[in-house]
């Protein structure tokens, strides 16, 4: 892994700042620092558009392989990006579900057809997608889903019913990518299917589902015999784990850069107001904004390391079995540090309607981190499993 930039790094990140500055005016500038962890549901619309825009220059999906659209740069220059974007204060990224998760595992697995039918609209900013993966009895325990897929043969098509939870900007995609289980007699990642469902079609039901913050950037998705083509089923039934799994790598590796982004905006605001209030002075507090600021390194350099020994199939390596732990503390624990900056402030809301202030928000929103996509308890027992390779009976 290298810490360190080329001459050529450099240029590419003139480059990249350049259109920023040059792009984020006008009707978008009310969007700078919009749009992250627990502020989703701001400027769906201008957001959307901005993503466009971003195609339009070049920009989105840069890390895809040429031949698909992509810029093909190199993990350096994706971090470059990253950094560059979080420090124009451009804002959260509506299509990251299909640039990040989607578009690599279609790379990776999907059919010629598949890649031809969808990565052009993730490219161009102008679908969005969003996954299909959790229940209510199949949150961590991802294994247990009960939704179901069976084929029919006189309409040709996947007939899929079941129900999924937690969707983010499930009301904004045009697509999900679901698994569903093809073999009704099959358990835990046996006989599972990866769909890929169109939802603007009756059978799709969205339901918001209102968060403690007040807003509802995630939903419940109802599946009553929605209808899935024959051919946009990702690999074969029963190779739905395989492909989850796949995808899951990707979640844990180049998508990082941009949750980071997000990150580096946070602890730029929280650093701000310490200042402005003086809280800075305090000396316990400049020592935990420090440490926010040292482990958002850590998390930045240990992404570089993931994905410099990626294989290109999205596989998890053992240092990405750290990952989810280690950023949902320290996301918590930023939410902790921004309510002390704030002080009294933490706890006052002006008149009716009620709304929070961002790091109210932020503070919230966190409490969450650490309980999806694999709670802080299921994350240590795979750490004890498969990286320390601990006994059951040994495992925390």
């Amino acid at each position: 892994m290298k810490l360190q930039f080329s001459p050529e790094d450099e240029q590419f990140r003139a480059e990249i700042a350049t259109w920023l500055a040059d792009n984020l005016v006008g009707e978008f500038a009310q969007l700078k620092f919009r749009g992250g962890p627990g502020d989703e549901h701001m400027f769906p619309e201008e957001r959307k558009k901005w993503e466009r825009k971003l195609a339009e220059g070049g920009w989105t999906c840069v890390g895809w392989p040429t031949e698909y659209g992509g810029r093909g740069l190199s993990i350096e220059q994706q971090v470059i990006f990253f950094e560059e974007y979080a420090r124009a204060g451009a804002p959260g990224r509506m299509g990251h579900i299909g640039e990040g998760l989607a578009g690599p595992t279609l790379i990776a697995f999907g059919s010629d057809e598949q890649k031809q039918k969808y990565l052009p609209g993730i490219l161009a900013g102008t679908e969005f997608w969003c996954q299909g993966y959790s229940e209510p009895s199949a949150g961590s325990d991802l294994a247990n889903v009960k939704t179901k897929a069976r084929f029919d043969e006189v309409k040709g098509k996947w007939i899929i019913n079941g129900q999924k939870v937690w969707t983010s900007l499930a009301h904004e995609s045009e697509y999900c990518f679901v698994i569903a289980r093809t073999d009704p007699e099959s358990k835990a990642h046996k006989g599972l299917g990866f769909f890929l469902i169109k939802m603007d079609q009756p059978n799709v039901t969205v339901r918001p589902i209102e968060q403690i913050t007040g807003t509802s950037e995630f939903n419940e998705v109802f599946f009553d015999d929605a209808e899935c083509d024959a051919d946009d089923i990702v690999g074969e039934p029963g190779d739905g784990w395989k492909v989850a799994m796949g995808l899951l790598g990707y979640e844990r590796g180049v998508s990082t850069l941009g949750q980071q982004m997000a990150f580096q905006n946070e602890l730029n605001e929280v650093v701000a107001l310490a200042k402005k209030n003086g809280a800075a002075k305090d000396p316990v507090i400049r020592q935990r904004i420090a440490d926010a600021h040292i482990g958002l390194k850590i998390m930045r350099y240990n992404s570089m390391r993931m994905l410099s020994g990626n294989s290109g199939d999205g596989s998890l390596q053992k240092e990405a079995l750290i990952y989810k732990l280690y950023w949902a503390t320290w996301h918590r624990n930023l939410g902790e540090l921004a309510m002390d900056i704030l002080g009294a402030e933490a706890d006052i809301l002006l008149d009716a309607p009620y709304e929070l202030s961002r790091l109210q928000s932020l503070f919230l929103f966190t409490r969450s981190d650490t309980i999806y996509g694999g709670t802080n308890q299921i994350q240590r027992n795979i750490i004890a499993e498969r990286g320390l390779g601990m006994p059951k009976e040994l495992r925390p």
